[in-house]
């Protein structure tokens, strides 16, 4: 027989004067009491998902810490999860219609109150899947959080996902400049003329418009900031090309999102929405070049911790890193962009060291399994900086700070050194770029222009073509 572990506590009607001794052998008892017990009556916050192609994490944010336990069914494949210490409530039955038809994990989600004091939910899968379930502590503008992050069973190879998209791209090329070429021949041709016959009337058109220079850049409404020079970003020099033997990889790292939403703007602009947009425009800019193709760390709104950001480029063998983020500072008065290498010893300023412990901070926020079977390696892989990594990295930087100088004012007119965890591959020139400082209202609006965006990705895209002008990459001597 279990039994009541209050029942003999406090009687019925205790008398007046025992009443606050009772009460405090409760509160007593009550430390007692398991996560079970404890969790009983927790509250729903909030309900997430966030689906990408790489994982989708449910995440489920409560008042108090909830415990829960998990099984994989087939025929179909399906996780079920029992929830400790809840009650079915409208905010759990609101998940179900968060997932997006399109999700490439989840087909469904069926809730319902299993026993008394648990949830069950099915999450019934549309491909083979590891999950990972864990939880995470308040921190931030969160409370408890219970997280289901459901990976595919066999991960994909993306270099050669990079090399099938630019064969496609070329070969969609090809076929257009074809259909372009015979859409010309057949207006030029003309028939053959018969002697004595009547010449073909012409139909009477009107002439040829003059063609028109290119559109010089559209000017930024602020005057500190003068437009970047017009011309676009040309292919590698010939003398450069000779030297290429294989494709250029450009891995690009938009900071933060998902469960981390970065930095915010005085009108509420997000880093992680900010940076997003660049980082496309960038990887599209890039990708129209001869011999390069852009990878980036993440194309949608999800979270990728930072050493997996890390792998991600070593997986493609990148030959450069670009992590874009918009600063914030606890005054709106900062202003100006900056660009970050890393640093074996000190920051190179107390601004510098600053900055790089935000930033390193994006895990607790964004929230990583620390019980995961790869995260014994993150420490390893984030010490095994090198020398010839930090010169690289620097001459990257300063054709990149070059640039965006033109288009911006700078925070500082060199190249600063931190500790930025992001920064660590040990055989990839890594850069991190704060675009600007979101927490300041003039800067804040020129990341939210499209135009000004555009300037800034010109700015990036020229300065890592320079860098590539003076350090052309030779053969790989690096395995997958």
């Amino acid at each position: 027989m279990v039994m009541n572990p209050l029942q003999n506590v406090v009687p019925s009607e205790p008398p007046t004067g025992n009443r606050r001794s009772a009460l405090r052998r409760m509160g007593a008892c009550a430390l007692l009491l398991g996560t079970r017990q404890l969790a009983f009556g927790a509250s729903i916050v909030a309900v997430r998902v966030w689906p990408a192609a790489d994982y989708t994490r449910i995440t489920i944010e409560s008042d108090q810490p909830l415990a829960q336990q998990h099984f994989m069914a087939d025929n179909p494949n399906r996780l079920v999860i029992d929830i400790d210490g809840l009650e079915l409530s409208p905010a759990l039955r609101d998940l179900l219609g968060k997932v997006r038809a399109d999700d490439p994990f989840i087909a469904g989600v069926r809730a319902g109150q299993n026993q008394p004091r648990v949830v069950r939910l099915v999450i019934d899968l549309k491909q083979p899947t590891a999950p990972q379930l864990f939880t995470l502590a308040p921190v931030a503008a969160y409370r408890y959080r219970l997280v289901f992050d459901l990976y595919p069973t066999h991960e994909h190879d993306p270099l050669l996902a990079l090399i099938r998209d630019r064969e496609a791209a070329e070969a969609l090329a090809a076929r257009t400049v074809q259909d372009a070429l015979g859409e010309f021949i057949g207006k030029v041709d003309k028939p053959v003329a018969v002697p004595g016959a009547a010449p073909p009337a012409v139909p009477s058109s009107p002439p040829m418009a003059k063609a028109s220079a290119p559109a010089p850049w559209p000017p930024v409404a602020a005057a500190p900031f003068p437009a970047p020079p017009q011309q676009s970003p040309a292919p590698l020099p010939p003398a450069v090309q000779g030297k290429i033997d294989r494709l250029i990889v450009v891995a690009i790292d938009p900071g933060h999102g998902g469960e981390d939403p970065g930095a915010s703007g005085p009108s509420g602009l997000r880093e992680k929405d900010v940076v997003l947009a660049v980082a496309l425009q960038l990887r599209d800019r890039l990708n129209g070049l001869p011999n390069m193709r852009a990878m980036l760390t993440r194309d949608a709104d999800f979270f990728v911790p930072l050493h997996e950001r890390v792998r991600k480029a070593r997986r493609v063998q990148a030959d450069l890193f670009v992590s874009i983020h918009a600063d914030a500072f606890i005054t709106p008065q900062a202003r100006g962009a900056s660009v970050f290498a890393l640093s074996q010893g000190g920051a190179s300023s107390s601004a510098a060291r600053w900055m790089a412990n935000r930033e390193n901070s994006a895990d607790s926020v964004g929230g990583i399994n620390v019980n995961a079977k790869d995260a014994a390696v993150i420490s390893t892989l984030l010490d095994m900086s090198t020398t010839a990594q930090i010169r690289d990295s620097l001459r990257l930087g300063g054709e990149v700070l070059g640039q965006i100088g033109k288009v911006g004012k700078l925070h500082k007119g060199s190249v600063e050194q931190a500790g930025f965890a992001v920064l660590k591959a040990p055989d990839i020139p890594s850069i991190l770029v704060e675009s600007a400082f979101i927490s300041n209202p003039e800067e804040e609006a020129r990341l939210r222009d499209p135009e000004y965006q555009a300037q800034l990705v010109h700015a990036l895209a020229v300065g890592i073509q320079r860098y590539f002008a003076k350090n052309p990459p030779l053969a790989r001597s690096r395995q997958l």
